[in-house]
């Protein structure tokens, strides 16, 4: 099972580039863009980025909106990596199809860029095999390996550039190792959804849930407040003092929910009550029983219907 970051930021026509050798964290990479190169901006039109959680709370308060406003002004639906998962995208804009924040000079919201842009042109694979069980019955992780490769795009002039850094340098440079720390647990989300296939269909309701806690936290933090959700859920006093104030906090909060609900992972400090799952598993026996009894009623209303059809019980008219 494999995620490489790119696939988060394609450009349209002109797909990218991937350079057929991996590198490490130690390894070169010639690479700078400044407004001296020609292609400036350029790699900012008619291109995909796709936002994680992180980018939409950053942006947002980079720009002072909440985020059903930010949404609706700066972004279009999308689907995640090949799979049903709801997520947004970048919306460019009509008139030169170029990323709404950038400018002839720029960007205008450099510091607080996506994620997708800091990645470029240097990205990341993160390989997970899948987890055994040893003989005693007892689960084993899978082995980790995580390397990095080069994206050259024919247009870019930045490779052209005489700056060498090492991997680990571009990284450090470009903020990525903050960001891979804030959407690892999110795109293991989208790792797990892609392991199911598209034989598991996610319900409506699970993709409202999924889009809501990814895309607006505003909303998220109502529902575990004033819904249900703390009557249903244990969640210890600290932690739900953290996601009543803390937007990281409950961005990372709503990872582990997501992870709970859709694929059944279970947390010490995420659980449903004892009573909410005796209610649940009274009601599916409740609806099991009168599913039999329905299917009793029907076989006996066709047994019924046969009978009445055979020659022995037709009566003369």
């Amino acid at each position: 099972m494999s995620l490489a970051k790119e696939p988060f930021r394609s450009l349209e026509k002109n797909p990218s580039h991937i350079m057929p050798k991996k590198l490490t964290m130690e390894s070169n990479v010639q690479f700078r863009c400044h407004p001296g190169v020609s292609c400036f901006t350029a790699c900012c039109s008619a291109i995909k980025i796709i936002l994680t959680p992180y980018d939409i709370l950053i942006l947002c308060k980079r720009l002072g909106l909440e985020p059903h406003e930010f949404l609706h002004t700066y972004t279009a639906p999308t689907y995640l990596e090949n799979t049903d998962m709801p997520g947004v995208m970048l919306k460019m804009r009509e008139e030169d199809k170029k990323c709404p924040f950038v400018t002839p000079e720029g960007c205008t919201v450099y510091t607080d860029r996506p994620s997708a842009c800091r990645y470029y042109p240097v990205g990341m694979a993160d390989f997970h095999e899948a987890s055994s069980k040893n003989n005693g019955g007892e689960e084993i992780s899978g082995a980790d390996e995580k390397f990095f490769f080069v994206v050259k795009e024919d247009y870019c002039k930045g490779h052209q550039e005489d700056k060498i850094w090492t991997v680990g340098e571009w990284r450090k440079d470009q903020g990525v190792d903050v960001r891979d720390e804030m959407n690892r647990e999110w795109l293991r989300l989208i790792m797990r959804r892609k392991s199911h296939g598209r034989q598991a269909n996610m319900s409506e309701q699970a993709k409202r849930m999924f889009f809501m806690a990814s895309t607006d936290l505003h909303h998220f933090r109502r529902f575990i407040f004033e819904s249900s959700f703390l009557k249903t859920y244990i969640v210890p006093d600290y932690l739900v003092e953290q996601i009543r104030e803390d937007d990281i906090a409950l961005m990372h909060f709503s990872f582990k929910y997501l992870a709970a609900s859709l694929f059944g992972v279970q947390f010490d400090d995420l659980k449903i009550r004892e009573e909410k799952i005796r209610a649940k598993v009274s009601e599916m026996k409740t609806e099991q029983d009168r599913s039999v009894l329905q299917a009793i009623r029907q076989y006996e209303d066709l047994k019924s219907d046969i009978d009445a059809m055979k020659p022995e019980n037709k009566v003369a008219s």
